[in-house]
This record gives structure tokens, sequence and C-alpha cells, in this order.
């Protein structure tokens, strides 16, 4: 896994999370994960092509992370993970896809995505676009935690 690829969309996500829900996010250590069940609530995954990889990035909330989030992003929030939520975490996959575009397209590398598909509930499946070894990076905050999963060939 090449930490080339994967510092821009780390990067696009603290800022994300930074500028758009004054929220700092901490990343914490990295690891490989073994199985396909999500660590949090609700997660936005998103495939990618390149003429260089092939590969999905996952943004994963817990719930309590992701409520916080919507309250500071538009000044309220539900009581509970709902499709307000669900469609907001669309949004910020979107966001951080983006802002990781045009940080490796500086590097002269390019990528397609796909549209972001969302999934939630409890113990979840989040079912990678690649054959690689999925690398997750759980992110610590007072609100709870994100957890940001890559996996490309």
């Amino acid at each position: 896994m090449n930490v080339e690829f994967i510092n821009p969309f780390l990067s696009s996500m603290l800022n994300v999370m930074s500028t758009m829900a004054q929220m700092e996010l901490k990343p914490e250590k990295p690891k490989l994960k073994k199985n396909e069940v999500a660590q949090g609530d609700v997660s936005g995954l998103i495939g990618m092509v390149s003429d260089q990889a092939k590969g999905s990035l996952s943004i994963t909330f817990e719930g309590s992370l992701a409520l916080a989030t919507m309250k500071n992003m538009v000044g309220e929030a539900p009581d509970e993970v709902n499709e307000e939520i669900t469609d907001l975490v669309g949004e910020i996959t979107n966001m951080v896809t983006g802002g990781a575009k045009r940080m490796l397209s500086e590097k002269g590398i390019e990528f397609d995505m796909a549209t972001p598909m969302v999934v939630s509930g409890k113990n979840h499946s989040i079912k990678h676009k690649a054959e690689g070894a999925v690398v997750i990076i759980p992110l610590g905050s007072e609100f709870g935690k994100a957890y940001i999963e890559f996996s490309f060939d």
C-alpha cells in the first residue's frame, strides 16, 4: 500500500472535518483490517480507478460523531442516524475524495471516482472493490471516532 496514495485522503478527511464541521480529528495507528464488518454506524464507500491502481475508500462514522458533525455543519441534527445523516456521510465521502483527487493530480496521478454508496446499521459490512489488503486508520475526536479504510490492487 503506497503511503503517497493514502496521505492525500487522510489529509483531505482532516481538512473537510476541520473546515466544514469545525472538528479536529486525531489519526491513530493504521492497521490491517481482517474482516468486512464496519467499526462504526454509517459508512460511505467510493470506488476509484486510475491507470496506476483500482480500489476503494470508505469513511465510517460512529453515530455520535455523525450526529455532532451534522449539528456543527447545519446547526441542528436528528436524535439518531437517519436518511439525513446517511446523505451527510455520502457528501463528506465525496468531498474527501474530491480533495484527495486534486492533491494526487498535482503528483500526476489521475483517477475516476464512482458515486459514493452509503451503508448504515450496527455491524454492517463494507465490501471493498479491490483484492488488496484493507488498511484502516481510526480517527479520534471528543464526539466519537471515524474510520478511514483503503484497499487498492
